[in-house]
């Protein structure tokens, strides 16, 4: 039996194990939800994969409080080339439980996908590493490395700040970093860029208390009213990020976004303008993009007649590579400063900083890729850039600066990642996880 064919086997145990890890609300916000349940999570990837061969996977602390799964496989050649598998437990809280057609941790298939928050980001990654390894059996012919985080989405860099002091632990020649995904089903892709991020928690103080909006509105300072100006100064009329000391002319110059598909994918109404004055590509991964991600302010039921003394908002700053975060942070705070009007008092909580990334295309685990997505596919391998941000990608550059990362994976437009209705294609687990099973063959092959 061919690769192909053990792979289509095991997709009802991979639907199996997702509907599991889905039914997990791995969110790491003890805000939101409870610490037991990532660390459920953490459990159930540690028991599989222990399963398929890594027998001393264990749970390793970080610095934020999360637990990776960490472990080793070898394969008995000491002159076989490691490969480090990475993938996340930890997903987005659902948002809008009502704006969710099917319940949110429960995996629901509809339309011949499968629904659930972190169907494909990143819990469907984590099923297609088991479900390749599970295709290959004891043929593994590299050495294999895991790590499997649990507080990717909230930013807050525990596996980040791991890394460095434990670098032989995860030291390999070929990092698989699968928290990315196809151009659109059916279509591989390899990420090659990633965007950095700047989150910051924006406040303005204006009055003591509320006051009467009747008495004392005209002369008196709307907190409210100065937190709009400050965020409006932060696009212009054509819709770019305008954040002082920050380029918003850079092109793209890999494959591109065609116009049409991203209106569909991103679900654009009617007569809805795209933003800002490049092409899609250029918007997407080589400028700055600024989201207004909440604001604290009184609901519209039940508010007054009164004069809001203080108002906040978080903002994501999104930026390409070749902007240092650093800098980008400190922009950021220069320009919300200088945009404050009326004197108002405007304090900024930096909550997350992350480096942009750019991955090598000339090395041999590149061209085992390449050609395992042909075979797969049946098509040729594209070369995208994503606008989400991964800040370890950069920690394990520096720290492994002769390994090959390659960013791939499941997810792709249509999964809605980080929104309501999240789902995976489930052709997408099998042709990815076949796509990983012939790379291990071939670049076992190549790097020597």
């Amino acid at each position: 039996m061919g690769l192909r064919e053990r792979v289509d086997g095991l997709m009802g145990q991979a639907r199996t194990d997702l509907a599991e890890l889905v039914a997990i609300p791995s969110v790491a916000d003890a805000r939101q939800y409870p610490p037991e349940e990532c660390a459920r999570a953490a459990q159930w990837v540690l028991d599989a994969f222990a399963a398929v061969g890594f027998r001393d996977a264990h749970l390793a602390e970080t610095a934020d409080g999360s637990q990776a799964v960490v472990g080793s496989r070898p394969c008995g050649d000491p002159d076989a080339p490691t490969v480090l598998l990475y993938a996340h437990y930890d997903v987005q809280p659902p948002l809008n439980d009502d704006a969710w057609r099917t319940p949110p941790f429960a995996l629901t298939e509809s339309d011949g996908r499968w629904y659930g928050r972190g169907a494909a980001d990143c819990k469907g990654n984590i099923v297609m590493h088991l479900t390749a390894l599970r295709a290959l059996g004891h043929d593994v012919p590299v050495n294999l490395k895991l790590v499997v985080e649990g507080s990717e989405e909230q930013g807050t860099g525990g596996l980040e700040a791991f890394v460095p002091p434990n670098a032989d632990l995860l030291r390999a020649d070929a990092i698989l970093v699968a928290d990315t995904g196809n151009a659109a089903v059916g279509v591989p892709a390899a990420t090659v860029s990633l965007r950095g991020m700047v989150n910051v928690v924006v406040g303005v103080e204006a009055l003591a208390s509320e006051i009467h909006s009747g008495m004392f509105g005209g002369p008196a300072p709307d907190a409210l009213a100065a937190l709009v100006a400050i965020l409006a100064s932060l696009r212009d009329e054509a819709g770019d990020t305008t954040v002082a000391g920050l380029d918003h002319g850079a092109t793209w110059t890999g494959e591109p976004y065609p116009t049409d598909q991203f209106r569909a994918d991103a679900g654009l109404l009617d007569g809805i303008e795209l933003l800002g004055s490049g092409t899609v590509s250029d918007m997407l991964w080589a400028r700055p993009a600024l989201t207004i991600l909440g604001i604290d302010a009184p609901p519209v039921l039940g508010s007054a007649a009164a004069i809001s003394p203080t108002a906040r908002a978080r903002l994501n700053l999104r930026i390409p590579p070749g902007t240092d975060p650093r800098a980008a942070e400190r922009a950021l705070r220069a320009h919300l400063a200088a945009a404050a009007p009326w004197g108002v008092r405007v304090t900024v909580e930096t909550e997350a900083v992350g480096s942009p990334f750019r991955a090598r295309t000339d090395g041999p685990a590149y061209a085992a890729m390449s050609a395992a997505m042909q075979e797969a596919y049946g098509r040729p391998m594209a070369t995208l850039g994503q606008g989400g941000s991964i800040p370890l990608c950069t920690v394990l550059a520096e720290t492994y600066p002769d390994a090959e990362l390659f960013l791939m994976g499941v997810e792709e437009p249509q999964a809605l990642i980080h929104a309501p209705n999240e789902s995976v294609d489930p052709s997408e687990i099998a042709h990815m996880a076949l796509v990983e099973a012939l790379f291990l063959q071939r670049y076992a092959g190549a790097h020597g």
